[in-house]
């Protein structure tokens, strides 16, 4: 007797196998209690932005003396995997973006330690700063966002920032949260608003106010003074405390009398000049919320993003409790909040419905098996599974996955195999028993155990061999799919261990002896076998056999070619991950450089008077001037650093989608193009972003522009961008080259200036504190929770023009004061455009989307090929086109490679493609190993091209995208299937050693395995039932039940015949292996 045979023969009997079945149920209970639950799968995305400051520089300056050292640098760190930076007028940006999976406090330190240990390339007689390091990850996106509104028309942004600043603190006091911060509102700030008139007519500088503010702002301890046997602490100086004492100070003496600062320049206490505007709208579905009022109304958004590893549903969950209970105290009467982003009521909701269908798949299964073998072969089957999943939900959260929309997914799709182990076992006591009625029990389950034992481990390891290559996948789609490979790996495992260890136990209590179910079934067994007999009965003929199996061969090869051909012809349409039905969509603006905040602010008012008609919207936050809570895919596209006047967004929430009928594509889609038709008619562009539905892009089409000359560059993208947007279905054109826009230089005279003992350095620090302000001192002693800075400008109505400013006056050498009008010349230039380098080479982006019935970037990007091959340069010559690489010259011409959701795919599938071919290769050795053959593993895997007739054709009935998922169900097959293959020619063999002919041999073993491979093939078609109507998961599930379909029916027929075919010449060889 076999390994197996003597497993089952010691736990059938064992005291520990009911304790093994207990600690199994206890441990699944345990992970389902503490697994931490997120929505999508947590991918350790490592990045960090640095940036360096290079004030008054050329963009070209900034690009040559700090972004170009600075990529070489840091593009020799290791585990790095991209090198970008934005060079603009004044900052450099460098991001470095490291390989997927990096462990982030090792990346980071080895990032700071070079940057440390080569300062030289920062040159600072030159005026660069000190570079600062901000490091970015998953954990910096917000998993819960509360928007505080009001419609109390007496509260502007700044009250409601203030209550969020207190908010702030009482919310940080739950344990797992991170980081908590408030978007929107002005800060608190005293602003000193020069009158230059009045100053020039006292003799006051700007300088001299500066002067002023600072050196009276100033206190330390000075000592003590020893009296009366007591010591004294003696402070000298005073701080400033208010606006009052600000205005109070004497800046100037006339005529032998103090001039204060209120007499030059008017002190205001309150709000900042706002740099950004915040304001919440609501929709028709607003009542799904609760709201009761309609219209926009001014707002402040806190977002609280989770430490790593912590539970985000309950994260989420007490900082709104939280909040509620703020309300009246912190939160007061007329500030209301809405909850505008909960990932985690959104990861409790997934989890609750996907356990859910893990639990209706099992008893489904269960059903499948009572309808098959009966009521207790059933509560074996089922409890085998239950043991399974428990004991796999363990392991799953020992090995680091949460409970996430991937990781279940994984265990529904694998109930259909990790049923397989516990079917074929009682399905083999069950016929042992008819075989042997007479027989104990206790020596006929070994004896069954031991039969499928060795074909049962086989075909485990083949599945598994299948599946684990697939945990291998680099890039982010990788890990986001790890838990699939590794889950359903770690699954089939544990399955063939209760399958050997409790199913036995189960069955002698189960199964006894005069089962009812047992003493039937014979004319069942007599029915498979008959049929049989006249499917392979011809193609076993002596005399037409041969001409038989020849059309077999011929239209099977017709059939898988006439399958593959839906591709070509696209019936069925190629695309990494269809859209997911979402709750969120978020509509990004850029608005031309140079537009003003009221003018981007005026645009988004606009787009949400439009988005507030749509039926589905409960709710929108508008964001100008600065980036709202940033997504996983706002975390990846960089969308935190989207602070310019010229830009911004808005979140919009939809109805829960129980509640609506659309899709949240099918609703991007009929709002997209009126939201760029708003923008387009103010010179703007609006892109609705839909949450991607797998690992983020910069976009789902973009080509890099290379090439000699960056000019020559952005001329050549803007004929790419005109292709782009002359092909049919290309939506959301943009590029990356600015637009053009004004400058006004004010030049110092040199020599005029030095004439008067100026200094060009007084002239530029005067001119920047008139027009953009300089916070000089902080009022101290208000118990605020911000620093309140003393901000010296000129009042915003006289930023209209230069005059003002112009007027204002320096000090010379002598002390008069010199108007600056007579020490500058101002001249009209080109604003200079931003800078973009990737890997070491300027580059130019150019991106779309793609629309229309394929909706895949794919044929998109393929369909503007032809048009960009044949375009002709302004320089002469044409484009050369690169897919997987940047030019390896890019000094030769200009060429541009595509990007985007192209590269994603070409990685995935690459990595998928290799990982299929090391699983059939594992397949192979493993069957190799068993059979001693060289030639019988072939006839066992020859059903996995079967596949392909079931499921190419089942995506087309469906009318469903072939994706990533499809490709693991296809991988998922080949383990399935050679498993069938496996339990059929164990079975011949077994018969010929018994002296059974060959041709009744192949006939019997299609009749006798034909009950336990359709079980196993059902139960896996029941299993995928299950997700069919998940968006992502969607071609997972048509392949597994439309391949399995077909494969297990082909598979009855063709691995007997093709068996019969390739050995019945080889009889003898056969018989000695």
């Amino acid at each position: 007797m076999g390994v197996s045979g003597r497993i089952a023969a010691f736990f059938q009997r064992s005291q520990l196998t009911p304790l093994i079945a207990l600690v199994a149920a206890l441990a699944g209970l345990f992970a389902v209690l503490v697994t931490p639950r997120e929505e999508e799968p947590q991918i350790n995305v490592t990045m960090a932005n640095v940036f360096v400051p290079f004030p008054g520089a050329s963009a070209r300056d900034v690009e040559a003396l700090v972004a170009r050292p600075a990529e070489q640098v840091l593009a020799r760190i290791s585990g790095i995997e991209h090198v970008y930076s934005v060079s603009r007028p004044g900052m450099a940006v460098i991001t470095v973006q490291y390989v997927v999976g990096e462990d982030p406090i090792q990346a980071l330190v080895r990032l700071y330690d070079t940057i440390n240990s080569n300062r030289d390339w920062l040159s600072p007689s030159l005026g660069v700063g000190e570079p600062i390091v901000k490091p970015k990850g998953i954990d910096d996106v917000p998993v819960v966002t509360l928007t505080l509104w009001t419609a109390d028309a007496a509260r502007s942004g700044f009250e409601l920032q203030r209550v969020a600043r207190a908010a702030e603190t009482e919310l940080k006091r739950i344990a797992g949260t991170r980081d908590i911060t408030t978007i929107g509102g002005p800060g608190h700030v005293i602003r000193v608003l020069m009158d230059v008139g009045r100053m020039n007519a006292h003799g006051i500088t700007a300088q001299d106010l500066r002067a002023a503010l600072q050196l009276s702002n100033v206190s330390q301890p000075a000592g003590s003074l020893i009296a009366e046997n007591r010591e004294i602490l003696v402070q000298a100086g005073t701080y400033l405390e208010s606006a009052a004492e600000v205005g109070a100070l004497v800046v100037g003496v006339r005529e032998g009398r103090p001039v204060f600062l209120k007499d030059v320049a008017s002190v205001k206490d309150g709000p900042d000049q706002p740099s950004s505007h915040v304001w919440f709208g609501t929709g028709p579905a607003a009542g799904d919320k609760g709201l009761e009022v309609r219209g926009e109304f001014p707002a402040v958004t806190i977002q609280v993003s989770k430490k790593p590893g912590v539970n985000a549903a309950a994260v989420a969950r007490s900082v709104i409790e939280r909040a509620e209970a703020l309300k009246g105290t912190v939160i007061p009467e007329g500030v209301a909040f809405t909850v505008t982003r909960n990932y985690g009521d959104t990861a409790t909701e997934k989890a609750q419905k996907l356990i859910g269908k893990l639990a209706f798949a099992t008893a489904f299964v269960v059903l499948l098996v009572l309808a098959a073998l009966g009521r207790r072969e059933a509560l074996i089957v089922g409890t085998a599974v239950t043991l399974t999943l428990a004991a796999t939900l363990f392991a799953s959260w020992a090995w680091g996955f949460t409970l996430n929309r991937v990781s279940l997914f994984a265990l529904i799709f694998s109930i259909g195999i990790l049923v397989d182990d516990a079917i074929v076992v009682v399905e083999n006591v069950h016929r042992w028993q008819k075989l042997e009625p007479e027989a104990p029990l206790a020596s006929i389950v070994p004896k069954a155990v031991d039969e499928v034992g060795g074909p049962t481990i086989l075909a485990t390891l083949t599945v598994i061999a299948a599946l684990l290559p697939m945990a291998f996948v680099t890039g982010l789609m990788g890990p986001y799919m790890s838990p699939i490979p590794i889950n359903a790996s770690i699954g089939m495992l544990i399955s063939l261990a209760i399958a050997f260890i409790v199913t036995p136990w189960l069955a002698l209590r189960l199964l006894g002896a005069g089962h009812a179910h047992v003493q039937g079934g014979d004319s069942f067994t007599a029915r498979l076998e008959a049929v049989s007999r006249r499917l392979i009965g011809p193609f076993l003929d002596e005399r037409g056999g041969a001409r038989a199996r020849g059309v077999l061969w011929i239209g099977l090869v017709v059939l898988i070619l006439a399958s593959v051909s839906l591709v070509a012809v696209k019936l069925v349409v190629l695309k990494m991950l269809p859209f997911d039905n979402k709750s969120e969509l978020q509509v990004v603006l850029d608005m031309p450089v140079g537009t003003p905040l009221e003018g981007t602010a005026a645009v988004l008012r606009e787009i949400g008077a439009e988005l507030s008609k749509v039926p589905e919207v409960t709710d929108y936050q508008a964001y100008a001037g600065t980036a709202s809570p940033i997504s996983f895919n706002g975390l990846v596209r960089q969308y935190y650093l989207r602070a310019s006047p010229e830009l911004g967004d808005l979140q919009v929430n939809l109805a829960d989608k129980k509640h609506r009928s659309r899709k949240s594509h099918e609703i991007a889609i009929a709002v997209r193009e009126r939201m760029s038709a708003i923008a387009s008619a103010h010179g703007g562009n609006a892109k609705v972003v839909e949450v991607p539905p797998g690992p983020p892009v910069l976009s789902p089409i973009v080509a890099e522009v290379y090439g000699p000359d960056y000019a020559g560059q952005m001329d050549v993208a803007k004929q790419v961008r005109r292709v782009f947007e002359s092909t049919a279905d290309i939506l959301a054109v943009d590029d990356s080259v600015d637009e053009d826009a004004g400058k006004r230089v004010l030049a110092v005279l040199q020599a005029k200036a030095a004439r008067m003992g100026v200094s060009q350095k007084d002239v530029v620090e005067t001119l920047r504190m008139g027009l953009a302000g300089e916070d000089v001192t902080a009022v101290h002693g208000r118990e605020a929770k911000r620093e309140i800075p003393v901000r010296v400008t000129l009042p915003p109505e006289e930023l209209g023009g230069t005059d003002t400013v112009l007027a204002m006056k320096v000090r010379a050498r002598d002390g008069a004061p010199i108007p600056i009008s007579e020490l500058v010349e101002a001249r009209s230039v080109p604003r200079e455009k931003t800078l973009y380098h990737k890997d070491l080479l300027p580059v130019v982006y150019v991106v779309g989307d793609m629309g229309g019935e394929l909706d895949s970037p794919l044929y998109g990007m393929f369909d503007m090929r032809s048009a960009l091959r044949v375009m002709r340069l302004p320089q002469g010559g044409t484009l050369a086109e690169h897919f997987i690489s940047q030019p390896g010259d890019p000094y030769a011409g200009y060429a541009y490679k595509w990007d985007g959701e192209w590269q994603l795919t070409y990685e995935t599938f690459r990595d998928m493609g290799l990982a299929y071919a090391v699983g059939l290769v594992l397949i192979y050795l493993l069957v190799v190993a068993q059979f001693r053959s060289y030639l019988a593993p072939l006839v066992i895997m020859a059903p996995i091209p079967l596949t392909v007739i079931g499921v190419l054709p089942g995506h087309a009935l469906f009318g469903a995208q072939f994706t990533a998922t499809s490709m693991i169900g296809m991988i998922a097959l080949a383990g399935i299937i050679v498993r069938n293959s496996i339990l059929l020619v164990d079975f011949v063999n077994a018969q010929l050693r018994a002296g059974i002919p060959f041709a009744e041999a192949v006939i019997q073993s299609a009749a006798t395995r034909a009950k336990p491979i359709a079980l196993t093939g059902l139960a896996a078609m029941l299993g995928a039932l299950f997700i069919l109507d998940d968006p992502i998961f969607q071609g997972l599930a048509i392949s597994l039940i439309f391949g399995v379909l077909v494969s297990t029916v082909l598979t009855l027929v063709v691995i007997p015949v093709l068996y019969f075919t390739a050995y019945r010449n080889r009889l003898a060889r056969l018989l000695a292996d």
